[in-house]
């Protein structure tokens, strides 16, 4: 069995990060949504 979960920081940012939250209006939600429950980190 092959190791599956090989971890880049680049991607992880690219797909999960602040910036790529802001820009859809979806995103833009999942961010509100985190900030009404007090997150402290909103994203990655």
């Amino acid at each position: 069995m092959s190791i599956t979960y090989q971890p880049k920081k680049r991607k992880r940012k690219k797909t999960h990060g602040f910036l790529v939250r802001q820009r859809t209006k979806g995103g833009k939600r999942v961010l509100a949504s985190r900030r009404t429950k007090g997150r402290t980190k909103l994203s990655v």
